[in-house]
């Protein structure tokens, strides 16, 4: 059926006011390969409809074949890591059962075809630390027990380098934000703790915002994160009024009219640890995607 006007934006809201149901649900059956938008499956939940889009439920239609990593996007391999760049729209691990297309399948997948794993064996791929399904940018997985405890202790003592490229509505400063940051700051989102006292369960985040260029209604900024907390730049931003763009959830205290964009402009460009065997410090940098770079010349006022 059409997507009226009122139903703009992303297509899990879509789906769960088309067809009635929760959002879960709305979620699970395009994770699935169930909804189809002007006839094409459409397995990314927060992908944009447009008013008159042909949005379709087919309880029966079963998930495509997922994406493949390119040998472009592994930035380094070795014996203990690999270093990756995910794309957007793709979750860093699986967010639950239907979640099959996940940037470690992928990663897997690529060692096998790369005949980098032994016959028959399944790849050893450890987390350690993940990003946003919508935010694209430089991930690490690693290959070994010694790999694992060494990047966990890394990322826990706060000494791994990552450097975030963002867009954000408004006049950004630069500065240092720092709050206790909330799984429920008391509204049902995540958040920094209110009042003086902050409650024992918050945790510490600390963001170091560098302000890179002035756009029209926006900035673009450098985020190099001193804490890693889930959702940390999008919520410091939101909370000094300056939500990313394409930002769906942090959005209460924006300042001005909220900007379109296709996802969240949020890039991981920078990602630098010591190596777990070598100890020497490593590093890498990636650009911007497409997508990022079309809204940053659009804000420029080249399009």
């Amino acid at each position: 059926m059409p997507a009226p006007p009122e139903l703009e934006g992303p297509l899990d809201r879509a789906v769960r006011a088309l067809f009635g149901t929760s959002w879960g649900k709305a979620r699970a059956w395009i994770a699935a390969g169930k909804v189809s938008v002007g006839g094409q499956v459409v397995l990314d939940a927060t992908a944009r409809v447009r008013a008159g889009d042909e949005i379709a439920f087919d309880e029966g239609a079963r998930r495509p074949r997922g994406g493949e990593l390119r040998d472009e996007d592994v930035l380094h391999v070795d014996a203990q890591v690999v270093v990756v760049a995910k794309p957007a729209g793709v979750s860093t691990i699986p967010y639950d059962d239907s979640e099959t297309d996940t940037l470690d399948s992928r990663v897997r997948a690529w060692l096998e075809r790369r005949r980098l794993v032994p016959r028959g064996a399944r790849p050893s791929l450890g987390v350690v630390h993940r990003i946003d399904k919508e935010t694209s940018g430089l991930v690490v997985f690693t290959r070994t027990w010694l790999a694992k405890q060494s990047l966990t202790g890394q990322f826990r003592r706060h000494t791994v380098h990552r450097r975030y490229f963002a867009i954000a509505h408004g006049a950004v400063i630069s500065r240092t934000l720092r709050s206790v940051l909330m799984e429920d700051r008391g509204d049902g989102l995540r958040g920094s703790a209110r009042g003086r006292a902050a409650p024992v369960q918050g945790r510490e985040a600390v963001t170091h915002v560098e302000c890179l260029e002035a756009l029209d209604g926006a900035t673009l900024i450098a985020c190099r994160l001193e804490t890693g907390r889930t959702h940390q730049i999008r919520i410091h931003l939101s909370e000094t009024g300056h939500p990313l763009v394409g930002e769906r959830v942090y959005t209460r205290k924006c300042l001005g009219t909220l900007l379109p964009a296709p996802r969240l402009m949020l890039h991981a460009a920078e990602l630098g640890f010591v190596h777990p065997v070598t100890e020497a410090q490593v590093r890498w940098e990636q650009g911007m995607p497409a997508d990022m770079v079309e809204v940053l010349g659009r804000l420029r006022g080249g399009g």
